[in-house]
């Protein structure tokens, strides 16, 4: 029997973005490969990229750029950061699609009264565009991004401040999300922690030190069951 939060409307569920609610590594690929052949560089496979997300596009072009031979100098890896946003921010939902059953399963908790948000390390803009391109803007009244506060995952400091944006509650609060900066984060924070297994860590989810692994989110909500 799923849990019935009409009777615990406290119950605060924070999503991650990337790798978590959608799957975006085909916009990040082409932006950071554009930016590769910009700089002469050979370019890089998608599945690569799935493991070089998480950190921020900063980390990420940087983990493209020794990929394919090594740092530039520093004035020249900031005008490709430059170049990266600047790409990125008309190619922000090309090719990213929701995961299977996540629509769905936002209905259901959103039926259920649960208070939903999005924590993510993603530039707050970009976030809000993206959720506004898939229709999601009316799950998340929070939504809080890498520049959003002066700290961001894994520092458990951003969970607290996010927190706090919910305009009631102060009961138990669950982070998913597919990385360890989601997940050291939320058990920093002394919160709830669902890893999935379908996002961009770069090893198995099962090992980022969650207490509970999903593989879909049909299940979910028996998961919040569990911890609520």
């Amino acid at each position: 029997m799923f849990l019935d939060f009409t009777t615990m409307p406290g119950l605060r569920v924070l999503f991650d973005l990337d790798g978590t609610l959608l799957d975006t590594a085909p916009d990040l690929h082409g932006t950071l490969n554009y930016c590769l052949a910009s700089a002469g560089r050979d370019t890089v496979t998608l599945e690569s990229v799935k493991h070089m997300v998480g950190q921020g596009a900063r980390v990420l072009l940087e983990r493209g750029l020794i990929a394919t031979g090594g740092l530039p100098s520093s004035a020249a890896f900031e005008e490709l950061v430059d170049l990266f946003f600047a790409h990125y921010e008309h190619h922000l939902s090309d090719h990213s699609v929701p995961y299977p059953g996540m629509i769905d399963c936002l209905n259901r908790l959103r039926d259920m009264n649960c208070q939903m948000g999005v924590c993510t390390n993603k530039p707050i803009g970009f976030a809000r565009r993206i959720i506004e391109d898939f229709s999601l803007t009316p799950y998340f009244p929070v939504m809080t991004g890498g520049d959003s506060f002066d700290v961001k995952k894994p520092d458990p400091g951003h969970i607290h401040k996010t927190l706090a944006l919910f305009a009631s509650g102060t009961g138990k609060a669950v982070m998913i999300g597919d990385t360890h900066n989601d997940i050291d984060a939320a058990n920093a924070a002394g919160i709830g922690s669902v890893a999935v297994s379908f996002g961009y860590s770069e090893g198995p989810a099962h090992q980022l030190g969650a207490q509970h692994t999903i593989d879909h989110f049909d299940e979910l909500i028996p998961i919040l069951e569990k911890l609520a």
